[in-house]
């Protein structure tokens, strides 16, 4: 470490990793990928997957749980340093990349149910006709299974929060049933063309 010439090495070997972990941007994807998966692609089923989400979405979010507008234990930490220009070279850097194919097999009868319960409810509307998200409104398209549900019932129990009110007024009138059905059918369109 000739660059701390006079420092002992262990302090060295401190200073160094303090260096390189200030000079790592707040805003650095790698942060993000050790929860949301490679490239944004989450493995995790509770953990949503950012790839190819809409930037203006992705830094809505995070404004979102930086000012505490929407809690989570994990993501309200991530969130509370990041500056306004952090969020958006994250929402920059997420929603370029590739979302994967999605893992999850929608049920036959989901599949044809699915695009039905899309309409009926307005996901298309919002959503976009692909489901691929617009603007601040995610990709739902491919999203994890287990995270799409936890979301509607949310939505639909009044307790996650909601920019507009759209989505607790959409969910409020779906049942158990329509829920079940419209996440096998989201999780399992790949968001590719």
């Amino acid at each position: 470490m000739k660059f701390l010439k006079g420092v002992p090495e262990n302090a060295a070997a401190f200073v160094a990793a303090f260096l390189f972990s200030t000079a790592a941007s707040a805003a650095d994807p790698n942060v993000c990928v050790a929860c949301h998966g490679e490239a944004g692609n989450s493995v995790n089923p509770a953990v949503p997957s950012i790839a190819q989400q809409p930037a203006q979405f992705i830094s809505t979010a995070l404004f979102m749980f930086r000012e505490g507008n929407r809690k989570d234990p994990q993501m309200s930490p991530m969130a509370k340093d990041l500056s306004n220009a952090d969020m958006n070279e994250l929402a920059k850097y997420f929603a370029a990349q590739k979302a994967a194919a999605p893992k999850h097999a929608a049920k036959p009868e989901n599949t044809q149910a699915g695009p039905e319960l899309t309409k009926k409810f307005n996901c298309t509307q919002c959503h976009g006709p692909k489901l691929l998200g617009q603007q601040h409104i995610p990709r739902i398209a491919g999203q994890q299974f287990d995270y799409l549900k936890t979301q509607l019932l949310g939505f639909k129990a009044g307790t996650r929060s909601d920019i507009d009110g759209n989505m607790t007024s959409a969910a409020a009138a779906l049942t158990p049933k329509d829920i079940e059905v419209l996440v096998d059918y989201l999780a399992g369109i790949n968001p590719q063309p």
